[in-house]
């Protein structure tokens, strides 16, 4: 695929992305949350639907059910210097909250927000020590290549 079929592809996908995510505020909203726990879980999702799932290749919202464990395990830790283990719990619990939303509205399949959430549950210790490990300038790199 050359750049602008790239580019295309991801004007369509953030197209369709803001639905979901207008979607999620109005649930978000109708639980009576914050406007500022509101604007947090739409930011990290917004983040990873439309950033991370574009990043190399244009991906839909589907798809991250299953790239979650490269994105928090990873990508999150290394491209993002705002991350801190608090900031991944943080942002997994937005992305949970996010892909539930999506289950209710028919917009994903049970299966694959089981996955999702093993994945979460699995994975966030892990994470968390990479990240506290990677941000700590006197530990060796937890993605260092021997």
């Amino acid at each position: 695929m050359d750049y602008e079929e790239y580019e295309k592809q991801c004007k369509i996908i953030q197209k369709e992305n803001e639905k979901y995510l207008d979607l999620f505020e109005q649930e978000l909203e109708q639980q009576g949350l914050s406007t500022k726990t509101i604007n947090r879980h739409l930011g990290n999702v917004d983040f990873y639907i439309n950033e991370y799932m574009l990043y190399e290749e244009p991906r839909s919202m589907d798809e991250g059910v299953y790239m979650i464990d490269m994105f928090l395990g990873y990508f999150f830790i290394r491209k993002c210097m705002w991350s801190t283990p608090a900031s991944i719990k943080s942002t997994a619990a937005s992305i949970k909250k996010f892909y539930k939303c999506m289950l209710d509205h028919g917009k994903i399949e049970k299966e694959d927000y089981d996955s999702l959430c093993s994945e979460i549950k699995e994975g966030m210790s892990d994470w968390q020590a990479d990240c506290a490990q990677f941000n700590d300038p006197d530990a060796p790199s937890p993605f260092a290549i021997f």
